[in-house]
Protein backbone atom coordinates (compact mmCIF):
# COMPACT_ATOMS: atom_id res chain seq x y z
CA UNK A 1 0.00 0.00 0.00
CA UNK A 2 1.40 3.39 -0.91
CA UNK A 3 0.69 6.14 1.83
CA UNK A 4 3.71 8.26 1.55
CA UNK A 5 1.93 10.96 -0.55
CA UNK A 6 1.10 13.60 2.29
CA UNK A 7 4.49 12.91 4.08
CA UNK A 8 6.01 13.41 0.30
CA UNK A 9 4.60 16.79 0.80
CA UNK A 10 5.19 17.79 4.02
CA UNK A 11 8.31 15.76 4.90
CA UNK A 12 11.69 16.20 3.59
CA UNK A 13 13.70 13.04 2.82
CA UNK A 14 16.59 12.64 4.27
CA UNK A 15 17.63 10.95 7.79
CA UNK A 16 15.70 9.20 9.95
CA UNK A 17 16.63 12.12 12.92
CA UNK A 18 15.94 14.85 10.76
CA UNK A 19 12.20 13.22 9.64
CA UNK A 20 11.51 12.57 12.82
CA UNK A 21 12.28 16.43 13.86
CA UNK A 22 10.44 17.63 10.01
CA UNK A 23 7.49 15.27 12.01
CA UNK A 24 7.52 17.25 15.30
CA UNK A 25 7.88 21.03 14.11
CA UNK A 26 4.26 20.19 11.67
CA UNK A 27 2.96 18.80 14.63
CA UNK A 28 3.58 21.40 17.27
CA UNK A 29 2.72 23.98 14.79
CA UNK A 30 -1.01 22.74 13.38
CA UNK A 31 -1.41 22.29 17.08
CA UNK A 32 -0.55 26.30 17.20
CA UNK A 33 -2.35 26.91 14.14
CA UNK A 34 -5.58 25.24 15.34
CA UNK A 35 -5.68 27.41 18.41
CA UNK A 36 -6.20 30.52 15.50
CA UNK A 37 -9.61 28.97 15.60
CA UNK A 38 -10.86 30.10 19.08
CA UNK A 39 -9.70 33.37 18.27
CA UNK A 40 -11.38 36.55 17.29
CA UNK A 41 -14.34 35.89 15.02
CA UNK A 42 -13.72 32.17 15.21
CA UNK A 43 -12.95 31.37 11.70
CA UNK A 44 -13.09 27.40 11.69
CA UNK A 45 -11.36 26.65 8.64
CA UNK A 46 -8.06 25.81 10.69
CA UNK A 47 -10.33 23.31 12.46
CA UNK A 48 -10.89 21.54 9.25
CA UNK A 49 -7.54 20.55 8.38
CA UNK A 50 -4.52 20.87 11.52
CA UNK A 51 -5.61 17.46 12.12
CA UNK A 52 -4.85 16.52 9.14
CA UNK A 53 -1.68 17.22 9.47
CA UNK A 54 -1.34 16.06 12.63
CA UNK A 55 -1.66 12.73 11.33
CA UNK A 56 0.51 12.93 8.67
CA UNK A 57 2.99 13.67 11.03
CA UNK A 58 2.14 10.49 13.08
CA UNK A 59 1.91 8.26 10.58
CA UNK A 60 4.73 5.50 9.60
CA UNK A 61 6.75 7.39 12.21
CA UNK A 62 8.34 5.72 15.05
CA UNK A 63 6.10 4.80 18.07
CA UNK A 64 7.72 7.68 20.48
CA UNK A 65 8.36 9.76 17.77
CA UNK A 66 4.19 9.42 17.12
CA UNK A 67 2.91 10.44 20.58
CA UNK A 68 5.47 12.80 20.90
CA UNK A 69 4.09 14.48 18.08
CA UNK A 70 0.60 14.08 19.65
CA UNK A 71 1.97 15.43 22.80
CA UNK A 72 3.30 18.43 21.40
CA UNK A 73 0.10 19.47 19.16
CA UNK A 74 -1.52 19.34 22.21
CA UNK A 75 0.67 21.25 24.08
CA UNK A 76 1.06 24.55 21.62
CA UNK A 77 -2.40 23.98 21.42
CA UNK A 78 -2.71 25.09 24.85
CA UNK A 79 -0.24 27.24 25.49
CA UNK A 80 -1.54 29.17 22.50
CA UNK A 81 -5.31 28.73 23.19
CA UNK A 82 -6.09 29.32 26.57
CA UNK A 83 -2.62 31.08 27.74
CA UNK A 84 -4.62 33.55 29.89
CA UNK A 85 -5.16 30.48 32.61
CA UNK A 86 -1.62 31.47 33.84
CA UNK A 87 -2.53 35.05 33.65
CA UNK A 88 -5.79 34.64 35.65
CA UNK A 89 -4.36 32.53 38.73
CA UNK A 90 -1.33 35.16 38.80
CA UNK A 91 -3.37 38.39 38.50
CA UNK A 92 -6.28 37.10 40.49
CA UNK A 93 -5.43 34.21 41.96
CA UNK A 94 -3.09 35.22 44.48
CA UNK A 95 0.04 33.00 42.69
CA UNK A 96 2.85 33.88 41.60
CA UNK A 97 3.41 34.50 37.50
CA UNK A 98 5.63 30.75 37.39
CA UNK A 99 3.38 29.00 39.29
CA UNK A 100 0.48 30.70 37.13
CA UNK A 101 2.56 29.19 34.00
CA UNK A 102 3.10 25.90 36.22
CA UNK A 103 -0.66 24.88 36.31
CA UNK A 104 -0.71 25.86 32.71
CA UNK A 105 1.40 23.39 31.41
CA UNK A 106 0.56 21.16 33.83
CA UNK A 107 -2.97 21.45 31.92
CA UNK A 108 -1.42 21.33 28.60
CA UNK A 109 1.01 17.82 29.92
CA UNK A 110 -2.61 16.13 30.56
CA UNK A 111 -3.25 17.47 27.91
CA UNK A 112 -0.53 16.68 25.40
CA UNK A 113 -0.61 12.93 26.81
CA UNK A 114 -3.98 12.54 25.77
CA UNK A 115 -3.36 13.49 22.23
CA UNK A 116 0.09 11.85 22.07
CA UNK A 117 -1.44 8.38 22.98
CA UNK A 118 -4.36 9.51 20.14
CA UNK A 119 -1.68 9.46 17.76
CA UNK A 120 0.39 6.49 19.04
CA UNK A 121 -2.88 4.17 18.91
CA UNK A 122 -3.61 5.87 15.14
CA UNK A 123 -0.32 4.29 14.53
CA UNK A 124 -0.61 1.54 15.58
CA UNK A 125 -3.89 0.77 13.57
CA UNK A 126 -2.32 1.90 10.57
CA UNK A 127 0.39 -0.83 11.06
CA UNK A 128 -2.54 -3.19 9.94
CA UNK A 129 -4.40 -0.79 7.64
CA UNK A 130 -3.84 2.84 6.91
CA UNK A 131 -7.16 3.20 6.15
CA UNK A 132 -8.49 1.54 9.11
CA UNK A 133 -6.71 3.77 11.20
CA UNK A 134 -8.12 6.61 9.56
CA UNK A 135 -11.23 5.51 9.82
CA UNK A 136 -11.04 4.89 13.48
CA UNK A 137 -8.87 8.75 13.64
CA UNK A 138 -12.39 10.34 14.48
CA UNK A 139 -13.89 7.49 17.25
CA UNK A 140 -10.20 7.92 18.84
CA UNK A 141 -10.03 11.59 18.97
CA UNK A 142 -13.74 11.68 20.72
CA UNK A 143 -12.44 9.52 23.62
CA UNK A 144 -9.61 12.21 23.87
CA UNK A 145 -12.36 14.51 24.46
CA UNK A 146 -14.26 12.34 26.58
CA UNK A 147 -11.45 11.93 28.70
CA UNK A 148 -10.93 15.48 29.19
CA UNK A 149 -14.39 16.16 30.22
CA UNK A 150 -14.55 12.97 32.28
CA UNK A 151 -11.09 13.16 34.25
CA UNK A 152 -11.25 12.99 37.72
CA UNK A 153 -11.32 16.77 39.65
CA UNK A 154 -9.29 18.40 36.91
CA UNK A 155 -11.31 17.49 33.51
CA UNK A 156 -10.98 20.81 31.61
CA UNK A 157 -13.15 20.46 28.41
CA UNK A 158 -12.61 23.59 27.27
CA UNK A 159 -12.05 24.39 23.26
CA UNK A 160 -13.47 21.07 22.09
CA UNK A 161 -12.79 20.16 18.40
CA UNK A 162 -16.07 21.23 17.47
CA UNK A 163 -16.79 24.12 18.77
CA UNK A 164 -15.57 26.64 15.62
CA UNK A 165 -17.54 24.73 13.32
CA UNK A 166 -20.70 25.10 15.78
CA UNK A 167 -20.56 28.62 14.89
CA UNK A 168 -22.49 27.71 11.46
CA UNK A 169 -26.25 27.88 12.74
CA UNK A 170 -26.77 24.94 10.67
CA UNK A 171 -24.16 22.88 11.84
CA UNK A 172 -24.83 23.35 15.56
CA UNK A 173 -28.14 21.56 15.28
CA UNK A 174 -26.50 18.22 15.15
CA UNK A 175 -26.01 18.88 18.94
CA UNK A 176 -29.54 17.96 19.84
CA UNK A 177 -28.25 14.41 18.51
CA UNK A 178 -24.78 14.02 20.04
CA UNK A 179 -24.31 16.68 21.72
CA UNK A 180 -20.95 19.37 20.94
CA UNK A 181 -18.89 15.56 20.47
CA UNK A 182 -20.83 14.72 17.08
CA UNK A 183 -19.88 18.24 15.26
CA UNK A 184 -16.03 17.41 16.70
CA UNK A 185 -16.51 13.98 15.17
CA UNK A 186 -17.36 15.68 11.75
CA UNK A 187 -14.57 17.83 11.85
CA UNK A 188 -11.97 14.96 13.07
CA UNK A 189 -13.73 12.55 9.80
CA UNK A 190 -13.18 15.57 7.41
CA UNK A 191 -9.64 15.56 8.77
CA UNK A 192 -9.08 12.13 8.16
CA UNK A 193 -10.51 11.72 4.88
CA UNK A 194 -8.22 15.07 3.58
CA UNK A 195 -5.86 12.64 4.00
CA UNK A 196 -7.06 9.18 3.04
CA UNK A 197 -8.06 10.49 -0.26
CA UNK A 198 -4.15 10.99 -1.33
CA UNK A 199 -3.16 7.83 -0.13
CA UNK A 200 -3.24 4.08 -1.50
CA UNK A 201 -2.39 2.81 -4.80
CA UNK A 202 -2.22 5.30 -7.50
CA UNK A 203 -4.85 3.75 -9.72
CA UNK A 204 -7.45 4.08 -7.04
CA UNK A 205 -6.82 8.07 -5.95
CA UNK A 206 -9.39 9.43 -8.38
CA UNK A 207 -11.94 7.60 -6.73
CA UNK A 208 -10.90 8.41 -3.60
CA UNK A 209 -10.29 12.27 -4.65
CA UNK A 210 -13.84 12.64 -6.38
CA UNK A 211 -14.96 11.27 -3.03
CA UNK A 212 -13.49 14.15 -0.85
CA UNK A 213 -14.86 16.34 -3.60
CA UNK A 214 -18.51 15.21 -2.93
CA UNK A 215 -18.18 14.93 0.50
CA UNK A 216 -16.33 18.61 0.12
CA UNK A 217 -19.47 19.89 -1.99
CA UNK A 218 -22.01 18.26 0.66
CA UNK A 219 -20.15 20.44 3.72
CA UNK A 220 -20.31 23.40 2.37
CA UNK A 221 -24.17 23.52 0.49
CA UNK A 222 -24.64 22.74 4.96
CA UNK A 223 -22.25 25.66 6.07
CA UNK A 224 -23.59 28.48 2.91
CA UNK A 225 -27.31 27.18 2.50
CA UNK A 226 -28.47 25.54 5.97
CA UNK A 227 -28.23 28.72 7.87
CA UNK A 228 -31.15 30.09 5.89
CA UNK A 229 -33.25 26.89 7.34
CA UNK A 230 -32.62 27.30 10.72
CA UNK A 231 -35.70 29.52 12.47
CA UNK A 232 -35.41 32.51 14.95
CA UNK A 233 -37.57 31.64 18.02
CA UNK A 234 -39.99 33.88 19.14
CA UNK A 235 -39.91 35.26 22.71
CA UNK A 236 -42.61 36.35 25.12
CA UNK A 237 -40.71 37.62 27.82
CA UNK A 238 -37.78 40.30 28.39
CA UNK A 239 -35.47 39.86 31.04
CA UNK A 240 -33.49 43.06 32.67
CA UNK A 241 -29.92 41.79 32.30
CA UNK A 242 -27.46 44.01 34.72
CA UNK A 243 -23.55 44.53 33.93
CA UNK A 244 -21.91 45.52 37.16
CA UNK A 245 -18.82 45.72 35.96
CA UNK A 246 -17.33 45.24 39.87
CA UNK A 247 -13.56 45.59 39.56
CA UNK A 248 -12.23 42.04 40.79
CA UNK A 249 -11.07 41.48 44.16
CA UNK A 250 -9.04 39.24 45.66
CA UNK A 251 -10.10 39.74 49.23
CA UNK A 252 -12.80 42.30 50.56
CA UNK A 253 -10.84 44.85 52.58
CA UNK A 254 -12.74 47.72 54.76
CA UNK A 255 -16.49 48.54 54.32
CA UNK A 256 -17.46 47.34 51.58
CA UNK A 257 -21.45 48.51 51.43
CA UNK A 258 -20.16 52.12 52.55
CA UNK A 259 -17.36 52.00 49.83
CA UNK A 260 -19.67 50.85 46.95
CA UNK A 261 -23.24 53.10 48.12
CA UNK A 262 -22.78 55.15 45.07
CA UNK A 263 -22.10 51.59 42.92
CA UNK A 264 -25.32 49.89 44.51
CA UNK A 265 -27.28 52.95 43.84
CA UNK A 266 -26.74 52.87 40.17
CA UNK A 267 -27.28 49.60 40.05
CA UNK A 268 -30.61 49.67 41.46
CA UNK A 269 -31.57 52.24 39.26
CA UNK A 270 -30.63 50.46 36.45
CA UNK A 271 -32.87 47.58 37.76
CA UNK A 272 -35.72 49.93 37.88
CA UNK A 273 -35.98 52.25 35.15
CA UNK A 274 -38.61 51.77 32.64
CA UNK A 275 -37.96 49.80 29.74
CA UNK A 276 -37.26 51.76 26.21
CA UNK A 277 -39.85 49.60 24.07
CA UNK A 278 -43.57 49.15 24.86
CA UNK A 279 -42.96 45.92 26.48
CA UNK A 280 -41.69 45.53 30.25
CA UNK A 281 -39.15 43.25 31.53
CA UNK A 282 -40.61 40.31 33.67
CA UNK A 283 -37.48 38.63 35.01
CA UNK A 284 -34.53 40.46 36.42
CA UNK A 285 -30.88 38.82 36.54
CA UNK A 286 -27.61 40.18 38.35
CA UNK A 287 -24.57 37.84 37.75
CA UNK A 288 -22.10 35.90 39.48
CA UNK A 289 -20.15 39.43 40.85
CA UNK A 290 -16.64 39.92 42.92
CA UNK A 291 -18.80 41.54 45.21
CA UNK A 292 -19.74 40.13 49.07
CA UNK A 293 -23.53 39.80 48.07
CA UNK A 294 -24.73 37.24 50.69
CA UNK A 295 -28.04 37.02 53.18
CA UNK A 296 -26.02 36.01 55.85
CA UNK A 297 -24.68 39.80 55.76
CA UNK A 298 -27.48 42.25 57.60
CA UNK A 299 -26.96 45.03 54.93
CA UNK A 300 -27.57 42.93 51.77
CA UNK A 301 -30.70 41.15 52.36
CA UNK A 302 -33.06 44.11 52.93
CA UNK A 303 -31.72 45.86 49.97
CA UNK A 304 -32.11 43.18 47.78
CA UNK A 305 -35.43 42.02 49.21
CA UNK A 306 -36.78 45.86 48.85
CA UNK A 307 -35.75 46.04 45.30
CA UNK A 308 -37.00 42.74 44.24
CA UNK A 309 -40.17 43.86 45.57
CA UNK A 310 -39.76 47.70 44.05
CA UNK A 311 -39.63 45.94 40.72
CA UNK A 312 -42.66 43.54 41.22
CA UNK A 313 -41.51 40.70 39.93
CA UNK A 314 -38.53 37.92 40.60
CA UNK A 315 -34.62 38.80 40.30
CA UNK A 316 -32.32 36.16 40.12
CA UNK A 317 -28.60 37.06 41.69
CA UNK A 318 -25.08 35.55 42.35
CA UNK A 319 -24.51 35.64 45.90
CA UNK A 320 -22.01 33.92 48.41
CA UNK A 321 -23.79 31.23 50.48
CA UNK A 322 -22.63 30.62 54.23
CA UNK A 323 -23.25 27.13 55.47
CA UNK A 324 -22.85 25.73 58.85
CA UNK A 325 -20.31 23.38 58.48
CA UNK A 326 -20.77 19.80 57.96
CA UNK A 327 -17.01 18.88 58.41
CA UNK A 328 -16.50 17.53 55.08
CA UNK A 329 -13.82 18.58 53.01
CA UNK A 330 -11.44 18.19 55.58
CA UNK A 331 -12.70 21.33 57.09
CA UNK A 332 -11.20 22.03 60.85
CA UNK A 333 -14.46 21.83 63.06
CA UNK A 334 -13.43 25.42 64.87
CA UNK A 335 -14.51 26.60 61.32
CA UNK A 336 -18.37 27.26 62.10
CA UNK A 337 -19.85 28.11 58.33
CA UNK A 338 -18.31 27.60 54.59
CA UNK A 339 -19.12 29.37 51.94
CA UNK A 340 -20.35 28.12 48.63
CA UNK A 341 -21.00 29.95 45.27
CA UNK A 342 -24.59 30.33 44.65
CA UNK A 343 -27.58 31.62 42.88
CA UNK A 344 -30.58 32.62 44.23
CA UNK A 345 -34.37 33.81 43.56
CA UNK A 346 -35.55 36.49 44.86
CA UNK A 347 -40.00 36.48 44.35
CA UNK A 348 -42.39 39.63 43.71
CA UNK A 349 -43.13 39.85 47.18
CA UNK A 350 -38.90 39.94 48.57
CA UNK A 351 -39.00 36.11 49.84
CA UNK A 352 -36.31 33.71 48.71
CA UNK A 353 -37.82 30.87 46.74
CA UNK A 354 -35.11 29.23 44.96
CA UNK A 355 -31.07 28.57 45.83
CA UNK A 356 -28.43 26.70 43.67
CA UNK A 357 -24.81 25.87 44.99
CA UNK A 358 -22.25 25.52 42.35
CA UNK A 359 -21.18 21.64 41.75
CA UNK A 360 -18.47 22.12 39.27
CA UNK A 361 -16.30 24.33 41.03
CA UNK A 362 -13.01 25.61 39.07
CA UNK A 363 -9.90 23.58 40.46
CA UNK A 364 -7.38 25.91 41.13
CA UNK A 365 -9.58 28.53 41.92
CA UNK A 366 -12.65 27.66 44.02
CA UNK A 367 -11.13 25.00 45.34
CA UNK A 368 -8.31 22.46 46.20
CA UNK A 369 -8.81 19.43 43.53
CA UNK A 370 -6.68 17.09 45.71
CA UNK A 371 -6.60 17.50 49.06
CA UNK A 372 -3.15 15.25 48.91
CA UNK A 373 -1.55 18.71 47.87
CA UNK A 374 -2.76 21.12 50.01
CA UNK A 375 -0.25 21.76 51.44
CA UNK A 376 1.93 22.47 48.06
CA UNK A 377 -1.27 25.02 46.81
CA UNK A 378 -1.15 26.78 50.19
CA UNK A 379 2.39 26.99 49.37
CA UNK A 380 1.95 28.34 46.18
CA UNK A 381 -1.09 30.56 47.29
CA UNK A 382 -3.63 30.78 50.29
CA UNK A 383 -6.10 32.36 48.55
CA UNK A 384 -6.51 29.46 46.47
CA UNK A 385 -9.87 27.35 47.37
CA UNK A 386 -12.09 27.92 49.86
CA UNK A 387 -15.39 27.12 48.49
CA UNK A 388 -18.29 24.00 48.81
CA UNK A 389 -19.60 21.61 46.42
CA UNK A 390 -23.38 21.74 46.33
CA UNK A 391 -24.95 18.77 45.93
CA UNK A 392 -27.84 18.86 43.58
CA UNK A 393 -29.26 20.35 40.53
CA UNK A 394 -32.43 21.98 41.37
CA UNK A 395 -35.21 23.68 39.81
CA UNK A 396 -36.97 26.60 40.48
CA UNK A 397 -40.19 27.96 39.55
CA UNK A 398 -41.65 31.00 39.14
CA UNK A 399 -45.18 32.88 40.18
CA UNK A 400 -46.50 31.62 36.51
CA UNK A 401 -45.76 28.22 37.09
CA UNK A 402 -43.29 28.01 34.69
CA UNK A 403 -39.59 26.81 35.57
CA UNK A 404 -35.65 27.22 35.59
CA UNK A 405 -32.51 26.45 36.40
CA UNK A 406 -29.64 28.43 37.20
CA UNK A 407 -25.75 27.43 36.54
CA UNK A 408 -22.60 29.22 37.57
CA UNK A 409 -19.69 30.55 35.15
CA UNK A 410 -17.49 27.45 34.41
CA UNK A 411 -20.03 24.64 34.28
CA UNK A 412 -21.56 26.04 30.88
CA UNK A 413 -18.52 24.38 29.86
CA UNK A 414 -19.84 20.65 30.80
CA UNK A 415 -22.41 19.26 28.07
CA UNK A 416 -23.57 16.44 30.21
CA UNK A 417 -24.08 18.22 33.17
CA UNK A 418 -26.08 21.26 32.08
CA UNK A 419 -28.60 18.87 30.22
CA UNK A 420 -29.30 17.28 33.59
CA UNK A 421 -31.28 20.66 34.47
CA UNK A 422 -33.61 20.48 31.14
CA UNK A 423 -34.20 16.44 32.44
CA UNK A 424 -35.17 17.60 35.98
CA UNK A 425 -37.74 19.95 34.33
CA UNK A 426 -36.05 23.35 33.91
CA UNK A 427 -37.94 24.76 31.01
CA UNK A 428 -35.11 28.05 30.66
CA UNK A 429 -31.80 28.35 31.68
CA UNK A 430 -30.27 30.77 33.27
CA UNK A 431 -26.69 31.31 33.25
CA UNK A 432 -24.69 33.99 35.91
CA UNK A 433 -20.82 34.37 35.31
CA UNK A 434 -17.97 36.93 36.66
CA UNK A 435 -15.85 36.73 33.03
CA UNK A 436 -13.70 39.63 34.59
CA UNK A 437 -11.26 37.37 35.91
CA UNK A 438 -9.96 36.53 32.10
CA UNK A 439 -8.83 40.27 31.64
CA UNK A 440 -9.30 41.34 27.92
CA UNK A 441 -8.12 37.78 26.53
CA UNK A 442 -10.59 35.40 23.96
CA UNK A 443 -11.46 33.52 26.93
CA UNK A 444 -14.60 35.82 27.68
CA UNK A 445 -15.47 35.10 23.93
CA UNK A 446 -15.20 31.51 24.15
CA UNK A 447 -17.18 30.99 27.19
CA UNK A 448 -20.16 32.32 25.51
CA UNK A 449 -19.79 30.47 22.51
CA UNK A 450 -19.53 27.02 24.36
CA UNK A 451 -22.97 28.55 26.29
CA UNK A 452 -24.73 28.96 23.43
CA UNK A 453 -24.41 25.43 22.56
CA UNK A 454 -25.73 24.27 25.50
CA UNK A 455 -28.85 26.11 24.58
CA UNK A 456 -28.86 24.36 21.34
CA UNK A 457 -27.91 20.57 22.68
CA UNK A 458 -31.19 21.31 24.98
CA UNK A 459 -33.12 23.27 23.12
CA UNK A 460 -34.02 25.91 25.45
CA UNK A 461 -33.50 29.93 25.72
CA UNK A 462 -30.74 30.75 27.82
CA UNK A 463 -30.12 34.32 29.66
CA UNK A 464 -26.45 34.46 30.25
CA UNK A 465 -25.12 37.45 32.17
CA UNK A 466 -22.19 38.00 33.41
CA UNK A 467 -20.14 41.15 35.90
CA UNK A 468 -18.10 42.66 32.53
CA UNK A 469 -19.47 40.39 29.39
CA UNK A 470 -20.02 38.93 27.15
CA UNK A 471 -23.81 38.92 28.79
CA UNK A 472 -26.57 37.53 26.17
CA UNK A 473 -29.49 35.91 25.56
CA UNK A 474 -29.33 32.58 23.47
CA UNK A 475 -32.57 30.83 21.60
CA UNK A 476 -33.11 27.66 21.24
CA UNK A 477 -31.72 26.74 17.72
CA UNK A 478 -28.59 29.26 18.56
CA UNK A 479 -29.58 32.97 17.13
CA UNK A 480 -27.66 35.25 19.65
CA UNK A 481 -28.66 38.58 21.24
CA UNK A 482 -25.87 40.70 22.64
CA UNK A 483 -26.40 44.15 23.06
CA UNK A 484 -23.74 45.13 25.69
CA UNK A 485 -20.26 45.95 25.47
CA UNK A 486 -17.70 44.03 27.48
CA UNK A 487 -15.96 45.65 30.05
CA UNK A 488 -18.80 48.11 31.03
CA UNK A 489 -21.69 48.95 33.07
CA UNK A 490 -24.82 48.62 31.23
CA UNK A 491 -28.26 46.93 31.50
CA UNK A 492 -30.30 45.89 28.65
CA UNK A 493 -33.79 44.09 28.45
CA UNK A 494 -33.41 40.84 26.48
CA UNK A 495 -35.76 37.97 25.22
CA UNK A 496 -36.66 34.46 26.65
CA UNK A 497 -39.10 32.56 26.62
CA UNK A 498 -40.02 28.17 28.24
CA UNK A 499 -39.56 25.29 26.40
CA UNK A 500 -40.89 21.82 27.66
CA UNK A 501 -39.78 19.43 24.81
CA UNK A 502 -36.61 17.75 25.23
CA UNK A 503 -33.96 16.98 22.56
CA UNK A 504 -32.41 13.45 21.74
CA UNK A 505 -29.31 14.57 23.54
CA UNK A 506 -31.32 15.94 26.77
CA UNK A 507 -32.64 12.44 27.05
CA UNK A 508 -29.75 10.44 26.50
CA UNK A 509 -27.07 12.49 26.89
CA UNK A 510 -23.40 11.47 25.58
CA UNK A 511 -24.30 8.35 24.07
CA UNK A 512 -22.69 9.03 21.16
CA UNK A 513 -19.25 10.05 22.77
CA UNK A 514 -19.41 7.05 25.10
CA UNK A 515 -19.98 4.63 21.88
CA UNK A 516 -17.03 6.34 20.17
CA UNK A 517 -15.10 5.23 23.34
CA UNK A 518 -16.24 1.81 22.79
CA UNK A 519 -15.42 1.40 19.22
CA UNK A 520 -11.99 2.97 19.78
CA UNK A 521 -11.68 0.56 22.85
CA UNK A 522 -12.69 -2.81 20.44
CA UNK A 523 -10.38 -1.38 17.29
CA UNK A 524 -7.39 -0.97 19.81
CA UNK A 525 -7.74 -4.22 20.95
CA UNK A 526 -7.75 -5.81 17.76
CA UNK A 527 -5.06 -4.50 17.24
CA UNK A 528 -3.11 -7.12 19.77
CA UNK A 529 -4.38 -10.08 17.77
CA UNK A 530 -2.76 -11.84 15.51
CA UNK A 531 -3.31 -12.38 12.03
CA UNK A 532 -3.18 -15.76 10.53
Amino acid sequence: MSSRAWSSYLLPHRSTDTLAIARLILAGLSGAILSLSYRGSFPSLYSWFCLAVLLSSALRARPLVAFACGFLHGLLFVVTCVPWIAETLSVHGGMSLAAGWGVLLLIASIWGAAIGLFALCVLRISQRSVSLALFAAPFLWITTEVFRAYLPEISFPWALLGYPAAENPAIVQLTTITGIYGVSFLVTAFNALLLWSDTGPSEDRPRRLGILAGVLVLILVVLWVGPQFVPNAKAHHLARVVQPNFPENQQYVGDWYTDHQADLAELERMSLEPASSGKSPDLLVWPEAPAPFSFQDPRFAPFIEHLSSEIHHPMVVGIIEWKRNTGEGNVPSRVAFVPYNSATLINEKGQRTFSYDKIHLVPFGEYEPFPLIHKVVNSVSEEVGGFHKGRARNVGEFSNGNTFSVFICYEAIYPGEIREFVNHGAQLLINVSNDGWFGTSAAAEQHLRMARVRAVENRRWLLRDTNSGISASVDPYGNVTRVMRRDTRDAADLPYDFRTDKTLYARYGDWFAWMCVGVSVILVLLTFRKVK
